[in-house]
């Protein structure tokens, strides 16, 4: 197996998701802009979106893989009893949970926007739409299940095209409430439930070659499943902390008008980047990872985590570099239509400029934690990531009166570095990361890279905005040129330089 080649097809599935899901925002801009219906939808979706990134983009996998590849050693029987006990346990917790929001759904609406308390409409309008969405939470966390069965075969495939159902069916669902003249908002929620059945149905059918379900209700919790759970909750904090501190910024936003919008806008532009430089290269690199720790064959195994890293940042680098420098651009290029308007554009693409300060430390933090997940260690990245989660909130809270919600993904980035920081000193300290010398040497090679890039980048989006009418009806178009032909300059010099070198990222 080729680590750069699996994150390759893991990577174009989610590129696939990601421009899909961008078509589909643009057209939530058009028809709901920055309203009270986009912002009632916008917290509805925001709870059980959430907890799709925390279970599918490798949350889940972080404690179960490692477990599920160690039964699986001492034989498939074992390996299908323990995925058997696991299925059971998360299909009787995630009907509780479903049922206990459905109950107190309000309650849940006041929890994560508080400020809607104020406007009655919206808030109630909240409401609604989150009784329609939170179902497919259970949908979606199930779904996380049979991909890591099949992340588990080294089958990457179908669990990255997954959640492409959700942004087809929420395109459809616009059109048709175009066409016949239907409430947006409410088929969109609608559309967001049915989406996580299909994704959960797909899912079944590509894992039934390795694994056959079957429900097991026993009294007693056996010892390997109760240490699974053990590890399953600080392993959703410390792999979602940026989700949690998107949520919580959801939660300060909500007294400020148009600002959840436009957090939700600037988070769909720069989770993409996210998706490839950080969730794509660890989510491939996890079962590799524990498979060679496991069988303890500690050199290979920090050979990987050089290599993810590297290959992290390589990613992440430049995508950085273009967000911060053409944000307004990018958000003008994707929203700036029908009811989109131009304080819209400029307030989201503040938000994005931000973001795109903490991307690569957003994708390091993932990289990092899954060296403590394939050794069985979650308790370190849970205590790693608190400090992130507090850092945020408290830096939130004392300047958002003085600065607006702009002060989110500044604190969000400058938390992220600080968690980056702390991993780093303690992998290093501790020995499971050794850094080799070629890293360092690749390292200048990609800065190098990420420097000629973003030099074309600049000066291409000043070409086009002096001459060709950038603010015209074919904006998009210019952009998808721009960043079409940087990204094969950036890819051309890595290979030149020798960054992109299949035989270098083997794992076997």
């Amino acid at each position: 197996m080729n680590l750069l080649s699996s994150t390759t097809v893991f990577s174009f599935y989610t590129m696939l998701s990601r421009v899909l899901g961008y078509f589909r925002d643009i057209l939530i801009a058009i028809f709901l802009g920055t309203s009270i219906y986009a912002d009632a939808f916008f917290v509805a979706f925001r709870l059980p979106n959430t907890f799709r990134r925390l279970f599918a983009e490798g949350t889940f996998n972080a404690a179960f893989i490692p477990s599920y590849a160690s039964e699986k050693l001492k034989g498939k029987v074992q390996g299908k009893r323990f995925a058997d006990e696991v299925l059971t346990l998360l299909i009787l917790g995630l009907f509780t949970i479903v049922l206990i929001v459905e109950i107190l759904t309000p309650y849940v609406v006041y929890l994560i926007a508080p400020g809607f308390v104020e406007d009655n409409d919206k808030f109630n309008l909240a409401v609604n739409l989150t009784r329609i969405t939170f179902p497919f939470l259970a949908f979606v966390s199930l779904s996380s299940f049979f991909a890591g069965i099949l992340n588990t075969e080294n089958k990457f495939a179908a669990a990255a095209a997954a959640p492409i159902f959700l942004n087809l069916i929420l395109i459809l669902s616009l059109f048709i409430s175009y066409y016949f003249k239907l409430d947006y908002a409410l088929n969109l929620s609608y559309g967001v439930s049915l989406s996580g059945l299909i994704q959960l149905i797909f899912l079944i059918f590509f894992s039934s070659k390795f694994y056959q379900p079957s429900l097991v209700f026993k009294k007693k919790v056996r010892q390997k499943v109760k240490l699974f759970l053990k590890k399953l909750l600080p392993s959703i904090f410390s792999s979602g902390v940026i989700q949690i501190s998107i949520l919580v910024g959801t939660i300060i936003a909500s007294f400020q008008s148009g600002a959840v919008s436009y957090l939700y806008y600037a988070d769909r532009v720069y989770q993409i980047n996210l998706a490839i430089a950080g969730i794509a290269v660890s989510t491939v690199s996890l079962p590799i990872l524990s498979k060679l720790i496991k069988n303890k064959k500690v050199n290979q195994a920090n050979q990987i985590q050089n290599k993810s890293l590297e290959l992290s940042l390589l990613l992440s680098l430049p995508a950085s570099i273009a967000l911060i420098i053409g944000s307004e651009e990018i958000v003008n290029a994707l929203f700036g239509y029908g009811s989109f308007t131009e304080n819209d554009i400029e307030q989201t693409a503040l938000a994005l400029k931000y973001f795109g300060y903490g991307i690569p430390a957003f994708a390091t933090l993932k990289i990092f934690a899954n060296f403590f997940f394939a050794r069985d260690n979650t308790i370190t990245p849970f205590k790693i990531s608190s400090i992130v989660v507090i850092i945020n909130i408290v830096i939130s809270i004392l300047f958002f009166k003085q600065i607006g919600f702009v002060i989110i993904p500044i604190a969000t980035t400058l938390s992220t570095w600080a968690g980056v920081l702390c991993y780093l000193y303690i992998l290093l300290k501790i020995g499971y990361l050794k850094i080799i010398p070629k890293f360092y040497t690749k390292l200048i090679k990609i800065v190098f890279s990420t420097s000629i890039m973003s030099y074309v980048f600049h000066n291409s989006l000043n070409y086009f905005a002096k001459n060709l009418s950038y603010s015209s009806d074919y904006k998009i178009l210019y952009l998808l040129f721009i960043v079409i032909f940087v990204a094969l300059l950036y890819f051309l010099i890595c290979y030149l330089l020798k960054l992109l070198n299949l035989k270098s990222f083997k794992t076997n």
